[in-house]
């Protein structure tokens, strides 16, 4: 099972499928078919037989609602597989519902050809981690995994011209992570990552429902309270009413919250990631800086459009901020740039280890 820490172009270009496999959601990019996976990374599981009841989409709706006897399973956690066995069952089913002969033509070239995968991995992945996407990734049928940063995917995605001497700065908010980096020529120049991402967030609100108002508040509530926040005159002293259970007498119970007080619950988990994004501009070069003033910074990934995300790193660097196109599918758009050769020639730098 050869791994590749840093493929060139010619490399990625014999890859056929190029995939990101995200905490939160699992992407394939098919050469010559575009994106043809998206869906949630999650699996339901009878845990009496083993048998896999469910996954993607309609396994995430069951989460908190399952008897005993069947487990929903997240086989990725902060953009690393976990669970490999999982990971493989989860995506060889939804391979198989999307691309259906197609994906089994594929397979059946285990004993006569090398199917290639591109695989994006976090910056600074553990070697478990690249091992586990590795052996995911080999049980589909594959024969070579190439390996490219995230950030470096994720730039190519957003149209960043990573290959100008001039910087560019980019934020990929995921579910589980949150990485910032400068780019330069083609490779990094800084980077960091943080533990912080979509799902932290979503815990502090959870968490300031049960200390503020006694209430817990189901999981799939808090991305619907996302878009109240982020809709037209979501102000200071606008209220929504949410619903949820209360501490105490564990009956159903609604609550009415101010906008404000959720905002603020949501930027106490956001401080690291400012704290990072300082940390990687004193590591950079004054004239890097300087060019970062006018370009601003670029916002990706699936929790980019985090109310007030934008705003606040708009406040903490006084740069301008800019949110991505489409920015949850940044990272597999740009990986999948590579295998069809739409990208100029860079020189693609290793992940950092």
């Amino acid at each position: 099972m050869p791994e590749v820490l840093s493929p060139t172009l010619d490399q990625l270009r014999r890859c056929t499928i190029a995939v990101d496999i995200g905490a939160a959601r699992t992407r394939v990019y098919l050469r010559g078919s575009g994106l043809v996976v998206d869906e949630p990374s999650v699996a339901a599981v009878d845990v009496r037989t083993g048998a896999l009841i469910a996954v993607g989409k309609r396994a995430e709706t069951m989460a908190g609602r399952t008897p005993d006897h069947i487990r929903v399973a997240r086989p990725v956690a902060g953009g690393a597989v976990v669970d490999v066995e999982m990971a493989q069952r989860m995506m060889r089913n939804v391979l198989g519902d999307k691309l259906g002969r197609r994906w089994n033509r594929m397979s059946l070239l285990r004993g006569s050809a090398v199917l290639r995968a591109a695989v994006c991995m976090p910056h600074g992945s553990a070697p478990i981690a690249r091992r586990a996407a590795v052996e995911t990734m080999y049980g589909l049928g594959a024969r070579r995994v190439e390996m490219v940063d995230t950030l470096i995917s994720a730039a190519v995605g957003c149209g960043l011209p990573v290959e100008h001497p001039e910087a560019t700065m980019i934020v990929v908010c995921g579910a589980g992570t949150t990485q910032v980096a400068v780019l330069s020529l083609g490779s990094i120049v800084a980077a960091e990552s943080v533990p912080v991402g979509g799902d932290a967030i979503d815990r502090a609100v959870v968490e300031h429902l049960r200390s503020r108002h006694e209430l817990m508040l189901p999981s799939q509530s808090v991305r619907r309270l996302h878009q109240v926040l982020s809709g037209p005159g979501s102000h200071a002293t606008t209220t929504t009413e949410v619903y949820g259970r209360d501490v105490a007498s564990g009956l159903a119970r609604a609550v009415t919250l101010r906008t404000a007080d959720v905002r603020d619950a949501m930027r106490t988990p956001l401080t690291s990631v400012v704290d990072a994004m300082t940390s990687v501009l004193r590591q950079c070069a004054p004239d890097l800086v300087a060019d970062l003033a006018d370009r601003g910074i670029m916002l990706a990934g699936g929790s980019a459009h985090m109310p007030g995300l934008d705003t606040m790193l708009r406040e903490a660097t006084d740069m301008p901020v800019h949110i991505a196109p489409n920015p949850d599918t940044v990272a597999v758009r740009g990986l999948g740039a590579m295998i069809e050769g739409r990208v100029r020639p860079i020189a693609l730098s290793p992940l950092g280890i």
